[in-house]
């Protein structure tokens, strides 16, 4: 997103003139979570700013610092030790959900150890979207590597406590991913729910926000 996010971080860009981390903020909210960890990093007062203490979107918001961009996994650790605790749910404050998404996958992952959700559009791009291995409901494989799955991981999560336990020592090497932690609880044995959800509005380049934001222009 340079030379966008020099001035301006991800979360605060718009898609259809709103910020993205407002409407996720409305989204949590209306499935009736009344509490958020916004983790902030790059140009962390203007997120801030805007999001305040989140009573304008409709529930309680508290941060949590990520001096560094290491990775999800980091950024969910950091929501841990600042006293959220599992079950969470997680986002990327870059992506947009479509209507009643959100809750649905909450519904769908309700009672398993985690979830995590897939889409068909925008498609697997490896080596930045890699397919989401699911197996009747169940995830097998958070990055598969068969290039005909057709479902990519999205960036919305459920972590229960049998994830959790893997964030701390940190899975891996910088950056520290939850994709990481997910596939050590599966293979300990934890039931990870793949949720598939509807195609997604995603802010990745500059092209993308005016794609995302001026829809007249018929931007290909």
């Amino acid at each position: 997103m340079r030379p966008l996010t020099e001035r301006w971080p991800k979360p605060v860009l718009p898609i259809d003139g709103r910020p993205v981390i407002g409407r996720l903020l409305h989204d949590l909210a209306e499935t009736r979570i009344d509490r958020a960890t916004v983790v902030t990093g790059h140009l962390a007062g203007q997120v801030e700013s805007l999001v305040g203490d989140g009573s304008a979107f409709g529930l309680a918001v508290s941060y949590a610092r990520q001096p560094e961009p290491l990775g999800s996994a980091d950024a969910v650790l950091r929501a841990l030790q600042a006293g959220a605790g599992p079950p969470l749910v997680v986002t990327a404050a870059d992506t947009v959900f479509p209507p009643g998404d959100v809750a649905r996958f909450l519904i769908e992952g309700a009672g398993a150890d985690g979830a995590i959700a897939g889409r068909r559009e925008p498609p697997p791009s490896p080596p930045h979207r890699l397919p989401l291995g699911i197996v009747e409901g169940r995830v097998e494989r958070v990055l598969d590597d068969d290039p005909e799955n057709p479902i990519g991981g999205a960036p919305l999560w459920l972590v229960g406590s049998a994830v959790a336990c893997f964030l701390d020592p940190l899975p891996g090497n910088p950056p520290y991913e939850l994709s990481s932690a997910f596939q050590l609880a599966i293979d300990s044995g934890a039931e990870i729910r793949g949720v598939e959800i509807g195609a997604t509005r995603d802010l990745t380049s500059a092209l993308d926000l005016v794609r995302e934001n001026f829809s007249y222009l018929g931007v290909t």
